[in-house]
């Protein structure tokens, strides 16, 4: 059965060439490592070069202890989102 939700997650996501997309990220049981500096430059290091390798623009970004929201626009070609969260 979960198969099968996770299907139905992935498959009703909608996909736009050059979309806006919202995110929220979740820490593994929600652990605040998000307020330690040495994480956050990780984060930043980690955007930065997934940045580098598939481009996109950070509209906005929100960091709490625990997780994180952000608003990415995507070139007008792509619409490939999960590979920049995967990378």
């Amino acid at each position: 059965m979960e198969a099968v939700r996770k299907r139905q997650a992935r498959s009703s996501r909608v996909r736009v060439k050059g979309g806006t997309y919202f995110f929220t990220a979740v820490t593994y049981e929600r652990q605040g490592i998000l307020t330690c500096d040495k994480n956050v430059l990780l984060l930043r290091e980690a955007f930065r070069y997934v940045k580098k390798k598939h481009p996109f623009s950070i509209d906005a970004f929100v960091l709490l202890a625990d997780h994180l929201h952000c608003i990415w626009s995507l070139p007008e070609a792509d619409d490939d989102f999960l590979t920049r969260w995967h990378d």
